[in-house]
């Protein structure tokens, strides 16, 4: 049976990968009614957040670990950041993805030296989705803006996904 801190690290990684879903779930239905161009884009990531989430669903389930009480929260979350940014205009879901794939990536290279050493299922599920996750930052970066009128948005978004993690730490 894998250690606590192992079953929390990838408990909140999985519930992390459904709020991601939500977040492109909602941009992508805002994003088909003004922004048909970013449709494609958005498509792509949120079928790498599916198969994100099923890998983190697997290793719970052949580890008997339980997922996080909070899947419901990381859900609404999900789709109200989503559609809010997306309600916004096309830099700002750029700047979101940005901003919350930038705070997701600091996690992961905490969690990988940390699962490098203690347990190697684990970290072979995280090293997994880095790739994308990088690619969705860079994709954020590169069609988002650093315009300080998007600070705020920048501001929230990570804040809010620093607090799920902290709260999912702790459900």
């Amino acid at each position: 049976m894998p250690t606590k801190e192992v079953q929390r690290i990838i408990r909140v990684d999985h519930a992390g990968e459904r709020g991601a879903i939500c977040i492109y779930r909602a941009q992508r239905f805002i994003a088909q009614l003004f922004y048909r161009d970013l449709v494609k884009h958005l498509d792509e990531m949120l079928a790498h957040e599916k198969v994100h989430f099923d890998t983190f669903n697997t290793w719970l389930r052949v580890n008997h670990v339980r997922h996080c009480y909070a899947l419901w929260l990381w859900s609404l979350g999900g789709y109200l950041l989503g559609v809010i940014t997306a309600l916004m205009g096309k830099k700002a879901i750029w700047v979101c993805t940005q901003a919350v794939e930038s705070t997701v990536l600091h996690h992961l290279d905490w969690q990988l030296e940390y699962l490098e050493v203690h347990d190697q299922s684990a970290f072979q599920a995280v090293i997994s989705i880095k790739k994308d996750e990088e690619e969705h930052l860079n994709l954020g970066v590169n069609l988002g803006s650093n315009s300080i009128i998007y600070l705020p948005i920048r501001l929230v978004v990570k804040s809010s996904t620093k607090f799920a993690i902290w709260l999912s730490t702790k459900l």
